[in-house]
């Protein structure tokens, strides 16, 4: 298991669209952990951790969206892994 954590800047239809409970669901469903929260500019932020490549699915999914949600950008960079046990929006 390679354990990782991922700070995420998602652009696109990402606000107003249910996109934060949508990202919570997945994670939780993935028992992944970390956070997700929306931008004063229309974005949204996250940190999420867990093993890499079920961040790669999770990223993958929800890049997909759900017929609301439309993703056109993510910037991926890495963060510090932190001691935490649960995905949450703030």
């Amino acid at each position: 298991m390679n354990f990782v954590r991922k700070h995420v800047i998602f652009k696109g239809r990402v606000q107003g669209v249910g996109f934060r409970y949508y990202c919570l669901g997945i994670a939780r469903r993935m028992k992944l952990t970390g956070w997700v929260r929306n931008l004063y500019n229309g974005d949204v932020e996250m940190e999420v951790q867990g093993d890499s490549k079920d961040i790669e699915m999770y990223l993958y999914k929800i890049k997909q969206g759900d017929g609301f949600i439309r993703v056109d950008e993510m910037e991926v960079t890495p963060a510090e892994v932190l001691e935490e046990n649960k995905f949450i929006i703030r």
